[in-house]
């Protein structure tokens, strides 16, 4: 578990919420946005990475 995570629990002791510090939370928000990047680019075709990396090279970006 990571620092700084709390629990908030109902009178039996089950936990209802978690407290997290804001640097996790946002941690968090960025990984759930990769995921649906990730998710809406799911049917796009792929291409070997010697081939992406040449194209890089051949457009001047490495």
């Amino acid at each position: 578990m990571r620092n700084g995570v709390q629990f908030l629990t109902d009178e039996t002791g089950k936990k209802t919420g978690v407290v997290l510090p804001v640097s996790e939370y946002e941690k968090l928000l960025e990984d759930l946005q990769d995921l649906a990047v990730v998710a809406e680019r799911r049917g796009e075709p792929s291409i070997p990475h010697d081939e992406f990396i040449a194209e890089l090279k051949r457009d001047g970006l490495l």
